[in-house]
């Protein structure tokens, strides 16, 4: 009887993880993405900035990724929150 009771917290830990789990991957593509595509469009202007010629696209796009993931981590915290709290 005991681990009957056991069971669906287990499984609600694990699906708020994969949640979590879920939009941090999303941001870190997202932003990982919007980094590069800005890169590129920063290379192929008329008259590129100071900061587009000395900032290296790769460090550029690790950037977008780590903000990207951040952000994906607080939104699925914000949201497995609120799932939390509406149960």
């Amino acid at each position: 009887m005991d681990r009957k009771k056991q069971r669906p917290q287990v499984k609600k830990a694990n699906r708020f993880f994969l949640y979590i789990l879920a939009c941090s991957t999303v941001g870190v593509v997202l932003g990982g993405t919007a980094s590069w595509a800005e890169s590129n469009r920063c290379w192929l202007a008329d008259s590129p900035s100071k900061q587009c010629i000395t900032q290296s696209p790769l460090m550029s796009t690790i950037q977008g990724m780590s903000t990207g993931l951040i952000a994906g981590m607080g939104a699925g915290l914000g949201a497995t929150w609120q799932m939390k709290r509406d149960e």
